[in-house]
């Protein structure tokens, strides 16, 4: 979702009148940042690769480029029709159908890539990368699976990489400020939260058909399945948007919008790994994710909860427990968001809109001063070239898709409560730890996994 600058700015004379200036500013989460590489090591633009130029990644082409020293020198996508519809403005920039080529062929001229393809091939393509130097942006999730993921991350900081995750909302003003009342204990210590989309995502299919369809002449369906299992073409099930349901390609809507909704509950308590995790919803299919979950995370305690805390995950026709939310009568709860519980009040924070806060059935009056919004792009940009920090790297943004991940895995096991090892990374039971790793096609296993 986009909004404009002066929907931007309208919402925020609005929240000003909602929640009091006066606060302290935003204290600095180090823990999770990863130093960037000297400026000196690039040339006076970052040069930028971007992979997967369709969709959403159509959207991070034209608002990456539009960073002060930016400069895309490649474009990379499997669907000619999208390919072409980005040279057609980036008429400079060299085109490719692979990215294996891509790097091969232009490595030494690409500081940096930008990665939206479909899920299943974020792993691979940013391990690629990031083996030759290249600092990475990767839409979220990180990976699609946890082994990964891992390497995702322990490459990133042992070559000391700039990463960002693609969570675009984490820079906008109702997150960012989510995160600072937290953090400024407005509702006192937090004893659980609770998280939700009231919808899930198009399921054409619950099983891959009988027989395949041509391949339209547009689309290198090869490269497209990639890392996956080799299956024939099917109209509308997959590409171009459709993949997201199904377990070779996706992460179902856990997967899609998991990394938003916990995202300023993982910054605002620095909250790490999930230590268990049970779901309550029905199980997934052999070969697509269920449309409908209630997921519920356990984490070890921060000077920001009461001891250990809990997240429940809804979605779908499963629906969210408003009663611990606190709201006074007539008010109910978004369509989709969080609330947190604190021990002084409640926190509701609604999908892309800002914060409000109530207590015992009543409205609670906080102080809290508006964090303002940053360019999630241009911070990237920026932190590649030697100015400042990203503020969702791998180092980051790593925990948080770890614990998506955790979920997904958790709806094959319904009704069993999982632990979880994350420095061992794998479960008390042996059939959830094997899904941990995915099966390669040959030729497509990334190096280090």
């Amino acid at each position: 979702m986009s909004i404009s600058n002066t929907e931007i700015e309208s919402r925020r004379t609005t929240r000003r009148q909602i929640l009091r200036a006066g606060a302290a500013a935003m204290a600095a989460a180090t823990v999770f940042r990863v130093r960037p590489t000297s400026a000196a090591a690039l040339t006076d633009q970052l040069r930028i690769a971007v992979v997967g130029v369709g969709n959403r990644g159509w959207a991070d082409l034209q608002s990456v480029a539009s960073a002060t020293g930016a400069r895309i020198v490649a474009v990379c996508d499997v669907d000619s029709n999208f390919l072409d519809q980005a040279t057609s403005v980036f008429d400079k920039a060299n085109a490719f159908r692979d990215y294996r080529q891509m790097l091969d062929d232009r490595g030494k001229e690409i500081d940096a890539v930008l990665i939206s393809t479909p899920d299943h091939m974020h792993g691979a393509i940013s391990l690629a990368a990031m083996s030759l130097g290249k600092h990475v942006y990767v839409q979220k999730p990180l990976a699609h699976n946890l082994a990964e993921l891992r390497q995702m991350m322990n490459v990133a900081a042992e070559k000391k990489l700039v990463t960002q995750m693609g969570t675009q909302i984490h820079a906008e003003e109702a997150y960012r400020t989510a995160v600072k009342a937290l953090r400024e204990g407005v509702i006192g210590k937090v004893r659980e939260a609770h998280s939700w989309i009231g919808r899930t995502l198009p399921l054409p299919a619950n099983k891959r058909p009988a027989k395949g369809d041509p391949v339209p002449n547009t689309l290198d369906w090869e490269l497209w399945q990639g890392v996956a299992p080799e299956y024939p073409y099917a109209n509308e099930l997959y590409h171009p948007f459709n993949w997201r349901m199904w377990r070779d390609y996706g992460c179902g809507i856990l997967g899609d919008m998991g990394c938003h909704l916990f995202d300023p509950l993982f910054g605002g308590l620095e909250l790490r790994a999930p230590i268990a995790v049970k779901s309550l919803g029905p199980p997934n299919s052999p070969d697509t994710f269920a449309p409908d979950n209630d997921v519920t995370f356990t984490f070890a305690g921060t000077r920001y909860t009461a001891g250990e805390m809990t997240i429940r995950w809804t979605n779908g026709v499963i629906e969210s427990d408003s009663s611990k939310a606190q709201l006074p009568a007539g008010v109910t709860l978004p369509d989709s968001g969080s609330f947190v519980v604190g021990e002084g009040g409640v926190m509701v924070l609604p999908h892309w809109s800002m914060p409000t806060f109530y207590r015992d059935g009543g409205p609670l009056e906080v102080s809290v001063e508006p964090a303002g919004r940053v360019d999630h792009y241009h911070e990237w940009v920026a932190a590649c070239r030697g100015e400042g920090e990203t503020s969702t790297p791998f180092s980051y943004g790593g925990v948080v898709t770890e614990a998506v991940l955790l979920g997904t895995i958790s709806s094959n096991f319904p009704e069993k409560s999982l632990r979880w090892d994350a420095k061992e990374l794998k479960f008390d039971d042996e059939a959830a730890t094997a899904m941990v790793h995915r099966k390669y096609r040959d030729g497509w296993r990334p190096a280090g996994v």
